[in-house]
């Protein structure tokens, strides 16, 4: 399956204005970049790897405006999983780099949560744990447009259930590392997401690999793009501005071919 994507920003600058994005698909062993165009209306930026070496990041300096347009065609081979009979690794069996996964980050404060998670899903272990986590987040949080902001965490959005992608992911996580299993946020592409945007699902590590979950339901995991992974938001951002910027206009359309 092959995914087109068009991404348009269009952000104001009040002057020299370091800008970080990270917008391209990733080329990994489950998606294919066919082809990527980035325009801009000055000079290239800088790439580095983001985390995980999964994806880039791209750097430069605006003076008025940020003005870019990206356009890809990603083949997608990610097969879809039933993650639920997977098996769970204790913490130290796990790899080096995936334990950091294990711990509390800025959006996701695990520690807050590990009474609530024994109670609630200490029965279970390994997939059917997240399997269950997933369910518990669908079934309770409501997605709402303009309910929470970049200052909102998984605390926060537990006691208002409602929020958006990133915060329905930010809960997925927090329940997940509260029960010892290794989870990280994932920013993609993906069709059919209303209103079209960036997305965030979950990857858990589970029976030694990563398992993208979507705990909105709005994608399926097998037929998004990843964009980058990280701990959680502060990571996997679209766009960092270091000074003040003001949005003109954004799109994001990423369609089937």
């Amino acid at each position: 399956m092959t995914l087109k994507i068009d991404v348009t920003l269009d952000y104001a600058l009040s002057g020299p204005t370091d800008c970080l994005a990270q917008i391209y698909a990733a080329q990994t062993p489950h998606q294919k970049i066919l082809s990527g165009v980035l325009t801009t209306q000055s000079i290239k930026p800088r790439s580095t790897p983001a985390e995980e070496g999964i994806g880039e990041r791209l750097w430069v300096q605006e003076n008025v405006a940020l003005q870019w347009r990206y356009t890809a065609e990603v083949e997608i081979s990610r097969n879809a999983e039933d993650i639920v009979g997977l098996s769970w690794q204790k913490p130290h069996d796990l790899p080096p780099e995936v334990v950091k996964y294990l711990f509390p980050s800025r959006y996701c404060p695990s520690d807050k949560f590990l009474a609530f998670v024994n109670a609630e899903f200490g029965t279970l272990q390994g997939g059917a744990k997240v399997v269950a986590m997933n369910d518990y987040v669908k079934q309770n949080f409501a997605y709402m447009v303009g309910t929470s902001d970049a200052e909102t965490s998984a605390l926060e959005t537990f006691v208002l259930r409602q929020g958006v992608c990133r915060d329905f992911a930010h809960m997925l996580i927090t329940l997940a590392r509260a029960g010892t299993i290794p989870a990280r946020i994932v920013s993609a592409y993906a069709p059919g997401v209303e209103p079209p945007d960036f997305h965030a699902l979950v990857e858990v590590w589970l029976d030694g690999a990563w398992h993208l979950v979507d705990p909105t339901g709005m994608s399926i995991p097998s037929e998004t793009a990843v964009i980058c992974v990280g701990r959680d938001a502060t990571d996997i951002a679209f766009l960092t501005t270091y000074g003040p910027a003001e949005l003109r206009a954004q799109s994001v359309q990423v369609t089937k071919v």
